[in-house]
């Protein structure tokens, strides 16, 4: 692409297309956008002939890195066979392949699998499963439709997720339209506090609560906040104690950032509904499932107002499916966790190193995720993230921040070498942000 084709293409963009995440009066002034023609392994290539090391695996997805060629030769093998069928009254090999084979990866007692297209959707099904199964097998005569979830917490866009949203730049200019749901104090700022405030609620209100809802040991878009399994374990055994379901949303966290396939199996405990999207399908295509147990599932059997009244069109789709067994192929036939170890020590020493810089508070890390903050301001509005972006960015890294965050989950197999220069092009950036 010419200089010239590229400036017409954000002309044109800046024209039609509304972005995600993006203040587009800002865009439209003066944003100028990467130009991505093609992707390979950790790297991106911009229409201005630069190779970029994604820093982000693109939204969390693409976990195996872009483009890896056993995915891509299972998409097209797929597509000459079948792109698409409604699984409503139909089945086709490819989705009960997969299902069989992420139950067998499955926490343990869930067994059966709910299909969907991203991560809001396979939270939002966890949710529509808790409320009817109450519905149709709670003995009390309370309701129960309310849900718990955690300060800080990100569940997705859809409005049932919204509710479940800690962060009020996403939530606020819907909260007149959102369920009930209390938002409980994170253990990732103090855990004895969080454990009380949780025992307290259920305590208080379990005859009306549906479940409760988690990402387990990290807090992906309320800032990569990491708390400890303490809090999983207890958690489990009260909602248990107190007949609550506990839903973990492992879309961020599960097929290895954390170091194990699920982040709950930190704890050794199981989930009644686990939800699951970003890396299972390796970047390819929207795809995601809802991992139920026997009692959630058998809670809906019975005459037909007892069905769970509820899909997407491609859910199940026959591409995605295919292509999402062969992401689970390849995580053993490559032992892409096993393999992993190594740069999770290398993201690990890397973040105690930045934690000793004065500018930089509360450095951590788990597993194949790291994150700083810069300077005391919070919240996903601050900018300091963003310079630090903008200098990476000049140096061959994206690393797009979350407000004052500076954040790393690049792919879990990315090279050394690349996570090598990764590293090096944050420090560099992050120390001129703190010079300047």
């Amino acid at each position: 692409m010419t200089p010239e084709e590229r400036a017409q293409l954000v002309e044109r963009d800046k024209k039609s297309v509304w972005h995600p995440y993006t203040p587009m009066d800002e865009y439209r002034r003066s944003g100028q956008p990467l130009v991505i023609e093609r992707a390979s392994g950790s790297r991106l290539y911009d229409a201005d002939g630069r190779s970029i090391i994604d820093g982000n695996a693109s939204w969390w997805t693409s976990l195996l890195g872009h483009n890896h060629p056993r995915l891509v030769k299972a998409l097209q093998l797929q597509s000459e066979k079948l792109c698409h069928t409604s699984l409503a009254g139909v089945t086709h090999e490819p989705a009960v392949q997969f299902a069989e084979a992420i139950l067998a990866h499955a926490p343990p007692g869930l067994s059966h699998v709910f299909f969907s297209d991203n991560g809001s959707t396979a939270v939002e099904a966890a949710l529509k499963m808790a409320v009817q199964y109450w519905a149709q097998h709670s003995v009390s005569t309370q309701k129960k439709t309310r849900f718990l979830s955690l300060e800080g917490a990100f569940h997705g866009d859809t409005l049932g997720v919204t509710a479940l949203g800690g962060v009020s730049a996403f939530r606020a200019p819907f909260a007149s339209l959102t369920m009930p749901t209390v938002h409980l104090p994170s253990p990732a700022v103090d855990m004895e506090r969080a454990l009380d405030a949780l025992e307290d609620e259920l305590k208080r209100g379990a005859d009306s609560i549906a479940a409760l809802v988690l990402e387990p040991l990290i807090q992906g878009a309320g800032g990569m906040l990491i708390y400890k399994d303490e809090y999983l374990i207890q958690a489990r055994k009260m909602c248990t104690q107190y007949d609550v379901l506990l839903i973990l949303d492992e879309v961020f966290t599960g097929y290895g950032r954390t170091g194990k396939f699920w982040a709950c199996s930190h704890s050794g405990i199981s989930p009644d509904i686990v939800a699951t999207a970003k890396g299972l399908s390796g970047g390819l295509l929207p795809f995601a499932a809802t991992l139920a147990s026997s009692k959630i599932f058998d809670g809906f059997l019975g005459d037909a107002s007892r069905a769970f009244y509820y899909g997407h069109t491609y859910c199940g789709n026959p591409l995605g499916a295919r292509i999402a067994t062969e992401v689970l192929s390849v995580y053993e036939d490559e032992q892409v966790i096993e393999r992993s170890q190594t740069s999770v020590l290398a993201i690990e020493k890397f973040f105690k190193k930045m934690s000793q810089k004065n500018g930089v508070t509360n450095a951590r890390s788990l597993g194949m995720c790291g994150a700083l903050n810069l300077g005391q301001g919070e919240g996903y509005l601050e900018r300091g993230g963003w310079k630090v972006f903008d200098l990476a960015l000049a140096r061959g890294a994206y690393v797009r921040p979350l407000g004052n965050v500076v954040y790393l989950t690049p792919p879990l197999n990315i090279p050394s070498e690349d996570l090598r220069s990764l590293l090096q092009i944050v420090e560099e950036s992050v120390n001129e942000v703190l010079e300047s």
